[in-house]
Parts: structure tokens; sequence; C-alpha cells
């Protein structure tokens, strides 16, 4: 119970701290989900991305 006491103590007894506290909590959260879905998007599409292909738009010269 006092881990619950000092949390209130410090983040919600005032609603600017509290309102502050949950934007800065969504911010960071959002920031990490995004990082991690991104990285588990490259992972599952190594060599199907358009930074993968070596050569875009040159074409092989004719002999």
């Amino acid at each position: 119970m006092a881990v619950w006491d000092a949390l209130y103590r410090v983040v919600m007894r005032r609603n600017s701290v509290y309102f502050t506290f949950v934007i800065a909590g969504a911010f960071a959260g959002e920031r990490a989900v995004d990082y991690g879905v991104h990285k588990l998007w490259e992972s599952k599409n190594v060599g199907k991305r358009y930074e993968d292909i070596p050569v875009l738009g040159q074409r092989q010269s004719e002999m």
C-alpha cells in the first residue's frame, strides 16, 4: 500500500501534475510502440523493401 500512497502523493494530488503525467506517458508509450512495430516490420520484410533492391531504374547494358 505504501507504493500506491506515494504514487498518489506524487502524481495524482494536483490535476496539472496528473495531466502532465498522462500526456508524457502517452507520448512515451506511442514512441515505444512505434519503434517496436517498425523493427518487427523490418525484420519480417527483409529483401522485400525498396531499399533492399541494389539497382533501381537502371537497365543492364545490352550486348
